[in-house]
């Protein structure tokens, strides 16, 4: 443990949080894509949101666990998605907090 965090409310057996946000391209509209996020999104305990994008992108916005967000970010990868993903890009951003599930847009 260091000397800062003995500042902090957080004990070191509580994961630390963080906010995911991706762009996802490829066939991922009108495939039920966003759906598929929620589905997959909410058993690994994550919260925030899935929207369509006027440029054919899909936002998926995820707050939880570094662990479970990047376990998110991998599957967005792979190969069993709904719809065909060609691309993902990621950044990372300190969580709001202000999510209760994980919803559709």
């Amino acid at each position: 443990m260091g000397f800062f965090d003995f500042f902090t409310d957080r004990t070191p057996s509580e994961p630390a949080e963080i906010r995911l946000v991706a762009f996802v391209s490829g066939k991922v509209q009108g495939v039920g894509f966003r759906w598929w996020c929620a589905g997959t999104a909410k058993p690994m305990g994550l919260t925030g949101y899935a929207e369509n994008l006027d440029d054919g992108h899909v936002k998926v916005v995820a707050e939880g666990t570094a662990a479970s967000c990047a376990r998110l970010v991998d599957v967005l990868r792979g190969d069993d998605t709904a719809g065909r993903v060609d691309e993902v890009l990621v950044e990372w951003e300190e969580p709001s907090g202000s999510f209760r599930g994980f919803g559709i847009r």
